[in-house]
């Protein structure tokens, strides 16, 4: 089962991306998938493969880009360039070769290569695709799951949001071996994307931040809090942060307001970019609220959205807000909170979600004139794309 190629959603937009670009920079977590997905595209377009990770291939790119070009690339296929990140100033390299006429699709397991100093030299010449560990609807494909039943749809849904959707994860059946799958990504991501990558000396301090975020997940994160438990500067939690959130470990969710210096000037929450692996932060895998308002959290970013969370003074929340529509994940029951009524009143949105484990008939009802619908994981794309 592990050697099955699971077909990516991303693809579609890859190709009809490829048509228009010269660079294609394909971002995301380490081991989500983007070396299968760049060389089966690199495959239908009879592409050449070459990675970073190669030493021999670092050397020659590092060394002498003409003697790499010489070595690598052809100017009738597509070039796949893997973990272009360990490359030494990639970006002025990319844009001599691909203002030569070569076609390069790059990838990176790192938001280094959005910085400045790579993507200000490809202005115009490249776009970005993110690839994120298996949604929903690829977990499905990958699990073999062919029929439609309410009963094994949430069983589906309870077993994505404990074990996350890796690949290598989603690709095999016994726990232990998902686990310690787990446990292996942890300490690849930790050790090797977000020591190495940006810096990072303190492997204790590291561990206990990561801990601390897996513990709170979901909760508006004090930086005070976190630096005297964690016995971190300011300076250097921040750095860490940023650290983990551009290694694709966490992402930092900001409020909704319609005032954006105040919305600014706010808190944020902090959720896991894979539920998985905040399981295995912890040792626990038990499905939650927290836990499961972070995999609807996941569930919303592999559709290309970008939530906001809403908070009033007065403490009254909604879980998400993403493009004027607000959120809530419920384990159990759909109920109304008082924070979505508030939101309503506030803002009179098209539409308001409450999103559920359990599968079966939607319900809606109508607050002040918004229609809101009591609907499951399996059925966001429906109102959300």
């Amino acid at each position: 089962m592990t050697n099955k190629y699971v077909p990516r959603t991303l693809e579609k937009k890859f190709k009809k991306l490829a048509r228009i670009y010269r660079v294609i920079t394909l971002v995301g977590p380490r081991q989500s998938g983007k070396t299968t997905l760049l060389k089966k595209m690199l495959q239908e377009s009879s592409g050449r493969y070459i990675s970073l990770d190669d030493p021999d291939a670092r050397k020659l790119f590092n060394s002498d880009i003409k003697k790499f070009e010489t070595q690598f690339l052809e100017r009738e296929v597509p070039i796949g360039i893997d973990e272009v990140q360990y490359g030494n100033e990639a970006g002025i390299k990319i844009k001599y070769l691909a203002d030569k006429g070569y076609t390069l699709w790059i990838t990176s397991s790192s938001e280094r290569i959005l910085s400045r100093d790579v993507l200000g030299y490809l202005v115009g010449r490249t776009t970005i695709l993110r690839l994120y560990p298996f949604s929903l609807e690829e977990y499905r494909t990958a699990r073999d799951i062919r029929v439609y039943d309410p009963q094994i749809e949430e069983r589906l849904i309870w077993e994505h949001s404990l074990w996350g959707g890796y690949p290598r994860v989603a690709l095999v059946d016994d726990p232990e071996i998902r686990t310690q799958i787990l446990r292996d990504i942890r300490e690849t991501l930790i050790l090797k994307d977000v020591m190495l990558n940006f810096s990072v000396d303190k492997l204790t301090s590291m561990e206990k931040l990561v801990e601390f975020l897996a513990f709170n997940v979901g909760q508006t994160i004090s930086y005070e809090t976190i630096q005297r438990t964690v016995s971190l500067s300011h300076q250097t939690l921040d750095k860490y942060l940023d650290a983990l959130e551009k290694s694709y470990v966490i992402k930092r969710v900001r409020p909704f307001f319609t005032n954006r210096n105040k919305e600014l000037s706010k808190r944020p929450k902090v959720f896991f970019i894979d539920t998985g692996l905040r399981n295995a932060v912890l040792n626990d895998w038990r499905l939650d609220g927290p836990l499961f308002e972070n995999y609807v959290f996941t569930e919303l970013i592999k559709l290309g959205k970008e939530p906001r969370y809403w908070r009033t003074k007065t403490k009254l929340e909604v879980d998400f807000v993403v493009d004027g529509i607000p959120i809530e994940a419920k384990l159990t029951e759909p109920r109304i909170t008082a924070g979505l009524k508030s939101f309503i009143r506030t803002y009179s949105p098209d539409l308001a979600l409450i999103v559920t484990l359990k599968e079966g008939e939607e319900k809606e009802v109508i607050v002040g004139n918004t229609p809101v619908v009591a609907t499951s994981v399996s059925r966001l794309r429906k109102y959300l794309v």
